[in-house]
């Protein structure tokens, strides 16, 4: 079996793809993780992110119709595809048995 590889930033990039489902766009996404991490992010790691995941096929992407508000240019939409939530799924389920290997201490 294939392993698919997905780094930290990558990986909360694709939450918020899955997040907004075929409706996820560059600026929605960095504004969500701005608000979500509490710390400025740049554009550009974001278009990174999502051309390498696209690259690796965990998501697929799909161009919006021209709007004079963009100035003649179209927005770039992103969806999570059926092989990107697998490796969410994977990525879960291994975070949270490491989480739950955790013994139960007591900090008061």
């Amino acid at each position: 079996m294939i392993e698919h590889s997905l780094g930290e930033f990558e990986e909360l990039v694709l939450l918020m793809v899955a997040a907004h489902h075929d409706e996820a766009y560059g600026v929605l996404i960095l504004e969500n993780l701005e608000e979500k991490l509490g710390k400025k992010i740049n554009i550009s790691a974001i278009h990174v992110a999502l051309k390498r995941m696209e690259n690796k096929g965990f998501v697929k992407s799909r161009f919006g119709g021209i709007t004079n508000e963009r100035g003649g240019r179209r927005k770039k939409f992103y969806a999570i595809t059926a092989l990107g939530k697998r490796v969410l799924d994977n990525q879960y389920a291994l975070r949270t048995s490491i989480y739950q290997q955790i013994p139960k201490i007591s900090f008061s």
